[in-house]
């Protein structure tokens, strides 16, 4: 699949994922998706990012700001039933709670969720 299609995938998955969070009872407004490697160099140099080969760089990736109630959920924790779903959708999701970067949802244009981190991340939320 290339990265093209796989795009047009993870879209169509944060579809859905938008879908549920409105049926949960949530608000939810966009942060960044697109990120340009002039950008996350300012985020790793900031400490912000750990690394070079963020999803943002190839639109795979989403932040979403969460409210319940009028109140916004900046805590992992509070995305975790969104993470859940999102995971469900497909074996290339990977949500951000895993690695405490709650309200981030990217999909794995190189290898599935399982393989990430020496497998740390086979194992359902």
């Amino acid at each position: 699949m290339t990265l093209r299609q796989k795009q047009t995938e993870f879209v169509k998955d944060v579809q859905k994922l938008l879908r549920y969070a409105f049926a949960q009872g949530y608000d939810v407004t966009f942060g960044e998706v697109y990120r340009s490697q002039p950008m996350q160099k300012w985020y790793v140099d900031h400490g912000l990012s750990w690394t070079m080969k963020s999803q943002h760089g190839k639109k795979l990736a989403i932040d979403l700001n969460l409210f319940k109630d009028g109140q916004y959920l900046s805590k992992s924790y509070q995305h975790k039933k969104l993470g859940k779903y999102w995971e469900s959708l497909s074996p290339w999701n990977v949500w951000g709670g895993r690695f405490n970067d709650g309200n981030h949802y990217e999909r794995r244009h190189d290898f599935p969720r399982r393989s990430l981190r020496g497998g740390k991340y086979k194992n359902d939320l």
